[in-house]
């Protein structure tokens, strides 16, 4: 999640992470092909991994990724700063107000790359932004929920430099994976004040990941818009 202006450095920032990740999975491209005409026989009978990506409208727990971007946004929007996922730098608050079968891990506010280790339970399934926006009533204007909406549409037109990238695999075509908040919602609905804002709407890019096996995984992911951007580096540690 990010709610800041981007400037031209930010996003220079970002698409130089981005150019680092793709040549990193190039070169590792390029050993596997060399290694591949080594030694033909064993590169033809080595399976592909199953990739982790669910698609876009496939649903958890009969559960759409739209309404889980939904939830994402009421788990991020829950957090005083000292306990915010989000803001938090090393990774430590990452198991805040976890439950179900689906885990999130939090964006970033800044365009600067986070680096974040973070443990997460076996089984569960794994949601994130590559690149999201939220729009709240402000100010005490009293707005539609259809303006709310059109808003968060709008702001995440333009898309660029989404990445996705999950032990050293790089995954393509992530303009797909754009998810809409189903209706307007109280971005407050977990926050322990029991405050009501409403109506909110979200817009963005969104992944789910299949529950990954017990280790240690690394998940490099982030995006750009317009006005924003973020770049995101995890550590997971599944147990």
């Amino acid at each position: 999640m990010n709610a800041r202006a981007m400037n031209a450095r930010g996003k220079a920032v970002l698409l130089a992470a981005a150019m680092g990740l793709t040549m990193g999975v190039q070169g590792r491209a390029l050993a596997a092909t060399a290694a591949s005409a080594a030694a033909p026989e064993a590169s033809s009978s080595a399976a592909a991994p199953a990739s982790p990506l669910l698609g876009p409208d496939e649903q958890v727990g009969w559960v759409t990724q739209a309404e889980w971007s939904r939830r994402w946004w009421e788990w991020a929007l829950s957090f005083d700063d000292d306990i915010n996922p989000i803001a938090d730098p090393s990774g430590v608050q990452c198991g805040n107000r976890q439950s179900g079968d689906v885990f999130f891990l939090a964006g970033t506010y800044g365009t600067a790359r986070t680096v974040r280790t973070c443990r997460v339970p076996a089984d569960k399934y794994l949601f994130f932004p590559l690149i999201n926006y939220v729009v709240m009533p402000n100010g005490g204007a009293v707005r539609s929920c259809m303006e709310i909406s059109g808003t968060a549409a709008r702001v995440t037109n333009g898309a660029e430099m989404l990445v996705l990238e999950v032990d050293g695999v790089r995954y393509g075509d992530l303009q797909r994976h754009r998810q809409a908040s189903p209706e307007c919602f109280n971005a407050w609905a977990r926050h322990p004040s029991g405050a009501r804002l409403f109506p909110t709407a979200s817009n963005g890019y969104y992944v789910m990941l299949k529950p990954l096996t017990r280790g240690r995984h690394t998940i490099n992911f982030g995006g750009a818009l317009p006005r924003m951007s973020q770049a995101v580096s995890y550590t997971l540690i599944v147990e």
